[in-house]
């Protein structure tokens, strides 16, 4: 997945991750240009899942 396609529907893809993972904040989802390392590593963090478990994820919903 590269910047653009999680750019382009982030606040669909921001709200249903949200729903599945309660504890994401929207602090946690924050995509700001330059920033998808820092997000993706929080995310990481945070689920305890890897980048490629989070792509997974995030091209399901």
């Amino acid at each position: 997945m590269n910047t653009t396609e999680l750019k382009g529907n982030w606040d669909e893809q921001k709200g249903k991750l949200k729903q599945k993972f309660a504890a994401l904040t929207d602090n946690d989802l924050l995509f700001a240009k330059g920033k998808k390392e820092e997000m993706l590593g929080k995310l990481e963090k945070k689920l305890g899942k890897s980048k490629e478990e989070l792509f997974k994820i995030i091209t399901e919903l």
